[in-house]
């Protein structure tokens, strides 16, 4: 993609994933400029959303950005804490991602998930204003939905590996009692 695609992009929002009665509907920090130009969740090459999902048994195989709405058919769903698009995270203010905070609750009251999974623990603190959040399930609800911070999937997250983010995924995929389609690939997928 060329540098000016990709700053085009800038402050432009791309549509959920979502319906209603998800097992997990997960919450990425804000679409990155490459998301926002292909109009695809986690789209930047690097990132480890999709690997990460394929190896926590939440799919049966690595899905591409492009295909995106198959998590539906899985009972997942993508939203955003902040919607517009940036470079980089840091350049969100506090304010957006209480704001954010907001809107994620009126979204999860709406869709009632069962888990919400927010992806990126600083993301979580600020939006919910829970300073000393850890990754894993939160004692916060949203009516029903049960939450859950887990691990940036970024490609600049170097404290995580992809395996150690699948492991905390998966406790996530256990917990909200999805079954671990790592078993239903093909040969072509293992």
């Amino acid at each position: 993609m060329k540098p000016e695609e990709l700053a085009a992009a800038r402050d432009r929002v791309i549509p959920d994933v979502a319906a209603a009665g998800l097992g997990v509907l997960f919450c990425g920090i804000n679409p990155g400029l490459m998301s926002a130009a292909t109009g695809h969740h986690f789209a930047r090459p690097g990132n480890r959303f999709w690997p990460v999902l394929r190896l926590s048994g939440f799919t049966p195989r690595q899905l591409a950005p492009s295909e995106q709405d198959e998590l539906l058919d899985y009972g997942l769903g993508i939203t955003n804490v902040v919607a517009r698009a940036t470079a980089r995270a840091d350049e969100l203010t506090d304010e957006e991602f209480r704001a954010g905070g907001r809107l994620l609750v009126a979204r999860a009251e709406r869709l009632r998930p069962r888990w919400l999974a927010v992806v990126g623990i600083t993301a979580y603190r600020t939006a919910f204003g829970e300073k000393r959040a850890v990754i894993g399930p939160q004692t916060r609800t949203i009516g029903t939905t049960r939450i859950w911070a887990l691990p940036n999937p970024s490609g600049l997250n170097a404290h995580w590996t992809a395996e150690t983010m699948a492991e905390e995924f998966g406790r996530l995929r256990v917990a909200a009692q999805l079954p671990d389609r790592r078993d239903e690939a093909g040969p072509s997928d293992a």
